[in-house]
């Protein structure tokens, strides 16, 4: 095969040609093409970030509205008004009501012998 063009013929070098600068048009397009796409995706993920952001302030607004009333119906205040709208019958306990239990005396804890001790010490035997 000769080294020079002398020896190509004329259609072999003009479709070489061609096919460079198709591939690179091809490059150059396919670039720009995957820019546009890469730019509409990160507009349509913008959008579902602010749309999430909306969802959770108002889910955050409704969960605090929700603890406010929860707060409001533990209240005493609304208890009582709760029992005498109810006709419970229900009414503060009274002092012989209440029954005081003593609660037993804990066992001493066993006392480490010395800041060096690394394992806890016990009474019962070791089995062999």
């Amino acid at each position: 095969m000769p080294k020079n063009r002398k020896g190509q013929s004329g259609s072999a070098w003009f479709v070489a040609t061609a096919l460079k600068v198709l591939f690179f048009c091809m490059a150059i397009t396919g670039s720009a093409v995957g820019y546009v796409w890469q730019k509409g995706e990160i507009v349509r993920l913008g959008q579902q970030i602010h749309q999430h952001e909306a969802l959770l302030s108002q889910l955050t607004r409704g969960n605090q509205r929700m603890a406010d009333q929860i707060a409001i119906l533990h209240s005493p205040v609304m208890l009582d008004q709760r029992v005498r709208e109810l006709n419970l019958g229900l009414a503060p306990m009274q002092p012989e009501q209440v029954v005081m239990l003593m609660e037993p005396a804990q066992p001493p804890a066993y006392k480490k012998s010395g800041p060096g001790q690394l394992a806890e010490r016990s009474d019962a035997p070791m089995a062999p």
